[in-house]
């Protein structure tokens, strides 16, 4: 019997108008309305059932939107079912994974199952079958059971055990259960016919032995479901109505169909197909986003490179523009490819009207201002509206966000935006022109300042009366261009990301590794306006001429390496540089989407994002293999997540064993055992006191580069001065970004953590008396800027805690900081 609430009204009842459809009509939802009008089905319920080996990516979210879509429009049910078969590549971190993604995504199940809860069940069933002689016991290796299926033009060879009795198959079942046979020596098949045009039908194998310890069940099983058995039975035990699935599937309906009308009686569930979504220059096959982040070209699986729900949320994209993306991509049976320019033009619609304008310059320059007139005299900013007049007509309310800009004499704006000797078509700084600063006055370039390859590094222009709100008389404005007051702004990091490959489709030709591309992240260093330090972490932005960015929140899921270069303003890199690794605000930021779909076509027919400019590829770490030449991972066409620790040799995987069991990342274990000299400093590191769950990230991420980069090891890098790091990040010395910054001074030879530490002043300053001294003396020396923000302008906070920042030299905690600087405001 199955266990579907059943509803005693009339199911034509639950069939939505399409106004109230959240899920646009399509192919599925046509069967659906059919069934509920002639009563095939009283009440929809759908399942969501991912396996727990790894994390969601874009392409699950449009099923994820379907599943639970259609059972919210119909009142149905959804069920989020966990498809835990495999013991080997399961763990409950993927299923916390999965169930935060779904989270996110704005869907709520009725009911978390796992296939795990039917594994008596099922495996009653699987005895049914022996019984009516529909099952058998091949004690057949599975090379030899594939390749006598034969092929689409001749039909399988019987294995000798296939006219075996029901009663001596249930005896082998039985002892396959009570573990008394090896793996891989005895599966138990469907006995159905070997000459059907539908390989899948050609007698297919139900239940493996495979003698693996179960993260739910423990050891007490040894045998377990294959997919085409476990997923029908789970349907039917549930009382799905509604399986839906991709076109992948659609041969496996016939066993689906087979089982389920042996095995149960009507209402039973119906598999339907639907086209998957396949998006142009990123890879969804879950075995080759598994090679990414072990390989290193990511730093994980929430790098916002990838196409991982993670690394979506991570990059800063709205749940709810992922919605409307597969909404616009449809569900259709006919299989295609979408462009990501759909995805990024359903990014911007959500945030246009949400995100506030700021400015923020990503490659600095400086421009110093003469002010003859006195114009800037008691000014010490100008209020700029937080959103332009388009938005304000749809969202009226946007009408009253504004904030204060300070602006002193000294600037920083784009590099680009200024030129000594300006080319054919150049609109913007060059000496004897005027240009607008944004919200600001209009100045006039009377210098410009070049290094000795003609690159910009510095201007002067002086600062016309009269303009603050109106343009100059009898002369040219040519531009407006964006600009920070170089006193307040706050340093900050802009990850740049591009597409991860170069062409449409990375599979269509050779490995897809050779497509990635090493321009797709591009890391700038420059400043942000003081504003944001007084709003909510999450808030996202569109930094004028820029893009919409947000703040990194920091890997969730545990990065792989990245390298970085210290001594370069620009860093692009084939994988994702550390979050406030040389910042010393903490302030990373990563670009969710330019202002417009900037991809070019390519020579090879095929498209790719610009490289960012000046980029400068660095080395990717070459593709991992197993012994023997083969792809490091589990068996060709078994869908299985690779083992991190294969091809290691024996004695360097007990060694990686005992980290896993010491609380390190399997991936982590991996890296740092396949290289002698990381294993060496993570040991002399547990040696000096360091736990070895906490030092292994710092070896694998922060380390693993020096060494690709050298190819050695500084002699600098030790475990004693791993150890002595982690001890002053334990402590609350440091924080995770000035420890950063640390650990690459060591590794250039400027000593011990902790005298890097005193020497550069790099010590976390969250000391509240000492910050709130820093704030008293910033609201006593801006005594206007202190009124207008008791008068109402709470905005006025980011400039205060710009002072702040400013006087502590950066150390100062943000949030510390923004306590301080609303106790010292409060205190007038």
């Amino acid at each position: 019997m199955t266990d579907a609430t059943r509803n005693p009204t009339d199911g034509a009842a639950r069939v939505p108008s399409d106004d109230a459809r959240s899920v646009t009509p399509n192919f599925v939802t046509e069967v659906i309305d059919r069934d509920l009008r002639e009563g095939r089905v009283e009440a929809v319920v759908t399942r969501f059932p991912p396996e727990p080996n790894g994390y969601l990516h874009i392409g699950h979210a449009k099923a994820i939107c379907l599943d639970f879509g259609i059972a919210r429009d119909y009142d149905g049910r959804v069920h989020l079912r966990m498809d835990d078969t495999n013991p080997t590549t399961e763990d409950p971190a993927f299923v916390a994974a999965i169930e935060r993604d779904v989270r996110w995504l704005g869907f709520a199940w009725d009911d978390l199952r796992y296939a795990s809860d039917y594994f008596e069940s099922l495996y009653a069933q699987a005895e049914r079958l022996i019984q009516h002689g529909d099952a058998y016991v091949d004690a057949r290796d599975e090379a030899t059971i594939r390749a006598t299926r034969g092929s689409v033009s001749e039909p399988g060879t019987p294995s000798p055990d296939r006219d075996r009795g029901p009663a001596e198959n249930l005896d082998l079942f039985r002892r396959m259960r009570a573990g008394e046979f090896a793996d891989g020596s005895h599966v138990l098949r469907a006995k159905i016919d070997l000459a059907s045009p539908n390989m899948i039908l050609r007698d297919p194998v139900l239940y493996r032995i495979k003698h693996a310890h179960h993260y739910r069940t423990g050891d007490a099983w040894c045998v377990y479901p294959l997919y085409d058995f476990a997923h029908p039975l789970s349907d039917a035990i549930e009382g799905i109505t509604h399986s839906l699935c991709t076109l992948e599937f659609d041969n496996n309906r016939a066993i689906y169909d087979w089982l389920v009308e042996r095995l149960f009686p009507e209402p039973r569930p119906r598999q339907y197909e639907f086209a998957r979504l396949v998006v142009d220059r990123t890879v969804l096959s879950k075995r080759k986003l598994i090679a990414l982040v072990r390989e290193g070209h990511v730093e994980g699986w929430d790098d916002p490179r990838m196409p991982t729900l993670a690394g979506i949320r991570r990059r800063g994209v709205p749940p709810e523009a992922i919605r409307t993306f597969v909404d616009r991509v449809g569900v259709t049976k006919a299989n295609s490819r979408t462009d990501p320019a759909l995805l990024d033009h359903a990014v911007r619609d959500a945030l246009n009207t949400t995100a506030p304008r700021v400015m923020a310059v990503l490659d600095p320059v400086e421009l110093l201002l003469e002010d003859p007139d006195g114009e800037l005299d008691g000014i010490d900013g100008v209020d700029a509206p937080s959103f332009p007049d388009d938005v304000i007509g749809l969202v009226p309310e946007a009408a009253d966000a504004s904030r204060l800009l300070p602006l002193g004499r000294r600037l920083w704006i784009e590099r680009d935006d200024v030129a000594l000797d300006p080319p054919a078509g150049f609109r913007r700084m060059a000496p004897g022109r005027a240009v607008r600063l944004r919200h600001g006055v209009v100045v006039l370039c009377e210098g410009v300042d070049v290094d000795a390859e003609g690159r910009v590094t510095r201007a002067q222009a002086r600062v016309l009366p009269g303009t603050l709100g109106r343009n100059p008389d009898g002369v040219k404005v040519w531009a407006a261009i964006h600009w920070l007051d170089a006193d307040t702004a706050l340093p900050a990091e802009f990850h740049l990301f591009g597409d991860l490959f170069t062409v449409a489709d990375p599979d269509a030709a050779g490995d897809f590794r050779q497509h990635l591309d090493p321009a797709s992240l591009v890391v700038h260093r420059g400043f942000v306006e003081p504003s944001v330090a007084a709003d909510a972490a999450d808030t996202r932005y569109q930094f004028e001429r820029q893009g919409y960015f947000w703040r990194d929140p920091g890997p969730e899921l545990g990065p792989e390496a990245a390298a970085t270069d210290p001594s370069g303003s620009l860093v692009p890199s084939g994988s994702l540089v550390p979050s406030g690794s040389l910042v010393p605000s903490g302030l990373v930021w990563n670009r969710i989407v330019t202002l417009k779909d900037a991809r070019r076509v390519t020579a090879g027919g095929g498209e790719r994002s610009p490289a960012p400019a000046r980029a400068r590829p660095a080395a990717r770490a070459p593709a991992a293999e197993a012994a023997g030449g083969e792809p490091a991972g589990g068996a060709a066409g078994t869908g299985e997540a690779p083992d991190p620790l294969a091809g290691l040799a024996p004695a360097d995987r007990a060694a990686a064993e005992r980290w896993i069991e010491g609380g390190v990342d399997p991936v982590h274990a991996g890296l740092i055992a396949a290289e002698p000299l990381l294993a060496g400093l993570l040991a002399d590191a547990v040696g000096a006191g360091a736990d070895v769950a906490v030092a292994a990230p710092w070896v694998a991420q922060e380390t693993r580069g020096e060494l690709r980069r050298r190819g050695q090891l500084p002699a600098q890098l030790t475990g004693e001065a791993l150890a002595e790091l982690l001890a002053l990040l334990a402590d609350g010395t440091l924080h995770a970004g000035g420890a950063r910054e640390a650990w690459a001074a060591v590794a250039a030879g400027e000593g011990s953590p902790r005298a890097v530490v005193e020497r550069r002043g790099l010590a976390r300053l969250d000391d509240e008396a000492a910050l709130l001294a820093a704030a008293r003396a910033a609201v006593a020396a801006h005594p206007a800027e202190a009124a207008a923000f008791r008068g109402g302008k709470q905005a006025l906070v980011g400039f205060f805690v710009g002072q702040v920042m400013r006087a502590t030299g950066g150390r100062a905690d943000p949030r510390a900081a923004q306590a301080a600087v609303r106790a010292a405001l409060a205190e007038g």
